[in-house]
């Protein structure tokens, strides 16, 4: 079995902003990060919508088509389905200590806020928080309602990272790429990887 330097679950929800969670992956691939994947039925379609990436439905395969997407070793991606209750993911026993929901859908943010763990991708997010682990939390909605603002306060009580995805301009941003590494530099930052795809407020790029 290969050696990695950190395990983490990537859950990807029905937002906007398939192209994050892609980005992320690749990067966290590429630090030698165990990552397991989770992947709402809504993701589906929007990977498919928004970069044409038609991911299967079934964990296995998708687990295939992302471990040679991005030529990972063995058993460094696994793609889990949504009611697999007897994944790692499910039990503070075996859960990674550190998860980010990218991008998240607000239904997912609510569900997460409430505790209540209808799915895999709700369940692992649960366990992160009674673990006192790291959750981050990628809402891309505009504008929050009352409700959606209540739900992520809440959240931040309980020490979940809110990172809207809200990428800045101070960087002189020539493409939609460089907009995505923004975000998924500060992502990494608070994972504790290091980064060099965004430069850092007050450096030379």
């Amino acid at each position: 079995m290969a050696d990695f330097n950190g395990k983490i679950t990537l859950a990807i929800t029905g937002a906007s902003g398939s192209l994050y969670a892609l980005r992320l992956l690749e990067c966290l691939v590429a630090a030698n990060y165990q990552v397991y994947v989770l992947v709402s039925s809504a993701a589906r379609v929007v990977l498919d919508t928004e970069v044409n990436v038609k991911l299967p439905a079934n964990p296995d395969a998708a687990t295939k088509f992302l471990t040679d997407k991005y030529q990972a070793k063995a058993e460094q991606i696994t793609v889990f389905g949504k009611e697999q209750w007897f994944s790692p993911v499910a039990s503070g026993s075996a859960a990674p200590k550190q998860m980010v929901v990218c991008p998240c859908s607000t239904g997912t943010l609510a569900a997460i806020s409430q505790g209540m763990s209808d799915n895999l991708i709700e369940r692992a997010a649960d366990v992160v928080i009674k673990e006192r682990g790291q959750l981050i939390m990628v809402p891309r909605e505009t504008p929050f309602s009352t409700i959606h603002l209540a739900n992520m306060h809440s959240l931040s009580q309980m020490g979940v990272t809110i990172m809207p995805a809200a990428p800045g301009f101070y960087h002189n941003p020539e493409s939609i790429n460089d907009l995505i590494d923004f975000m998924v530099g500060r992502m990494l930052d608070h994972i504790g990887i290091e980064q060099t795809i965004m430069p850092r407020w007050g450096y030379s790029s």
